[in-house]
């Protein structure tokens, strides 16, 4: 017989160690199924910083779920002890009318978040690491900075096993198959469950959450053309003056050109200034058969803009690396149950900009896959909204 489970994460990266960590906090039985290692670099939740800020140019809309992301991240370090979260303040910057300024001060003044809105020369005064041109803006807010992704989900797996879950890496998922009723029914004796194929075993859960990254829609049809992967590139870059690029001096930043947007960090472990262009070059991928190893233009791209905007941080290369981004056709998230199979919950398509919100996403998930509803405000996120 299959071993038999409450409920199976498949996925176990950023959101899933935390929608593991989450179900398993509630008293349930949880099988997370990872295909690399945990953590891995494969996907979408690595490379040793990830951005966190509080005003959200997306939509307003982010700004609760954030607030709630900031709180629960602070208790998975009191939990683990690790420290994943260091503040330096961040940066949105742009053109006055750009997306990114505008809407970042519309999220301020509708959730009354502390911010500063300052010309370029003032920036450029307060943190020298930035060169803006003299027509930017920027809106600063002290309470911005970074998450060390890694280590976040060794914190959520840790605190996951702590809760009784049972974590698998190099064990990836062939199939999904529904069988029986598909109304969730926790009596004795319900027939209703999901069986979850990998390449060492077959596994039944009443319920399945899918955080499988760009591997989602090979895994759910519902989701081709919904969840697109693409091929991303960072740069990490030695500063000629490495002292103004510390976390003390310099704050993370989303920054809107002429050239596209991009986004960057003060110096962490890497002995570099770290920076990426979104959707770097535009390239839908197929997340098995992508190219991982950095090629001169990519190096070229990112150089180009660091050596604009960032001088003073544009000496010798020190590292590039490659990830995935999972885009959808609006930008914003997928997290829901799929609408004709309610067992199966996904969270999926985050676009760039969702590691951030990993460990709300992991409490919404749970809500979600146990209860089919959460007190999160999440209607934007809906999975009927592409039908």
């Amino acid at each position: 017989m299959s071993e038999r489970y409450d409920v199976i994460v498949v996925g176990v990266g950023g959101m899933g160690s935390a929608a593991a960590y989450h179900l398993a906090d509630r008293g349930l039985d949880v099988l997370g199924l990872e295909q690399y290692d945990v953590p891995h670099d494969k996907g979408s939740s690595h490379g040793v910083t990830r951005i966190i800020r509080k005003p959200q140019y997306e939509d307003p809309a982010y700004v609760p779920l954030v607030e709630r992301a900031y709180e629960r991240w602070r208790d998975l370090e009191a939990f683990t002890g690790r420290d994943l979260l260091y503040t330096t303040g961040g940066i949105d910057a742009g053109p006055p009318d750009s997306d990114v300024v505008r809407g970042s001060i519309a999220s301020c003044r509708e959730h009354d978040l502390d911010h500063e809105v300052l010309d370029a020369a003032a920036v450029n005064e307060r943190f020298p690491g930035y060169d803006l041109p003299a027509d930017h803006r920027a809106v600063y807010q002290p309470d911005g900075g970074f998450l060390v992704p890694e280590q976040c989900i060794i914190a959520h797996v840790e605190a996951a096993r702590a809760a009784g879950a049972t974590i698998r890496a190099r064990e990836a998922v062939r199939d999904l198959t529904p069988r029986g009723s598909s109304a969730l029914d926790d009596s004795e004796g319900a027939d209703g469950s999901v069986r979850v194929t990998t390449t060492k075993d077959t596994y039944e859960a009443d319920r399945v959450v899918v955080t499988a990254g760009a591997w989602a829609p090979k895994l759910l049809p519902e989701l081709e053309g919904i969840a697109v992967p693409e091929r991303q590139v960072l740069a990490w870059l030695q500063p000629r003056t490495p002292a103004r690029f510390e976390r003390d001096r310099f704050p993370v930043f989303v920054h809107e050109t002429d050239e596209g947007h991009y986004y960057g960090f003060p110096r962490h472990d890497v002995p570099g200034f770290k920076f990426g262009k979104f959707n770097h070059l535009g390239e839908t991928v197929d997340p098995d058969a992508m190219g991982r190893e950095p090629r001169p233009r990519d190096e070229r791209v990112l150089r180009e803009y660091a050596e604009r905007y960032f001088p003073d941080g544009a000496g010798p290369t020190t590292k590039l690396a490659t990830c995935t981004f999972t885009n959808t056709p609006d930008g914003h998230f997928v997290l829901d149950r799929l609408p004709d199979e309610p067992r199966i919950t996904v969270g999926a398509g985050f676009s760039g900009h969702g590691f951030k919100f990993a460990s709300v996403v992991g409490e919404v998930l749970a809500d979600l896959a146990v209860d089919g509803d959460t007190d999160h405000d999440v209607d934007l996120f809906r999975a009927d909204r592409f039908a």
